[in-house]
């Protein structure tokens, strides 16, 4: 566990919730500036099609947004940096909104069929893709009819993974499609030995 993580999030407000109810609290010091994403964390990332992003709005409202695409999306630009492409939409904005005075956001991926999960803290920035051509064509997804107008660039503070507990596997239809593939080949190869029946 990356200890700026715990750190950032053991408030004193949580730190009092643990005294009341387990009799004491984290004590977390010397804590680095951030923690930096290393190999374990890109092959997760690089493997995931989703994930969940919170922002806080000016109102002190949190706000959950799920992303989607092709594994890989969110891609990692150095061990500190992440940036995905943000298409045009239903044209609400509201995560931009929030992050234009708010940066701070969680992001939050899952690995169902592994009941693996990581969460990350960052900064976020939202800049117009025309200032980013090159990048923007670089994430873009060739199978999106939108396109590409603004790219958002995460700068990480830490990440957590989380235990596996209460994780529900759930498999998309790749996965399941994987899963049968041999037992409907192999159903085949039976099916093709079995003698004709004559009608």
């Amino acid at each position: 566990m990356a200890m700026k993580y715990l750190e950032t999030m053991m408030t004193e407000s949580v730190l009092r919730a643990q005294q009341q109810y387990y009799g004491h609290a984290a004590n977390i010091r010397g804590a680095p500036d951030r923690d930096l994403l290393g190999e374990g964390e890109a092959e997760f990332l690089a493997a995931r099609d989703s994930f969940y992003l919170g922002t806080v709005s000016e109102t002190g409202w949190p706000y959950v947004q799920h992303r989607g695409g092709p594994k890989g999306f969110l891609r990692l630009l150095n061990p500190s940096t992440l940036v995905f492409a943000d298409y045009q939409g239903n044209r609400q904005l509201l995560s931009t909104g929030n992050l234009s005075v708010d940066d701070r956001v969680s992001l939050f991926l899952m690995d169902y069929p592994n009941r693996t999960r990581l969460k990350i803290l960052g900064h976020a920035r939202v800049e117009d893709a025309r200032l980013h051509q090159d990048l923007a064509a670089q994430l873009a997804n060739p199978g999106m009819k939108a396109r590409v107008e603004r790219i958002v660039f995460i700068d990480v503070v830490s990440f957590d993974w989380n235990c596996p507990k209460y994780i529900t596997p759930r498999y998309s239809l790749e996965e399941v499609e994987e899963l049968v593939g041999p037992l409907k080949a192999r159903i085949a190869e039976l099916e093709a030995q079995l003698p004709l029946q004559k009608s």
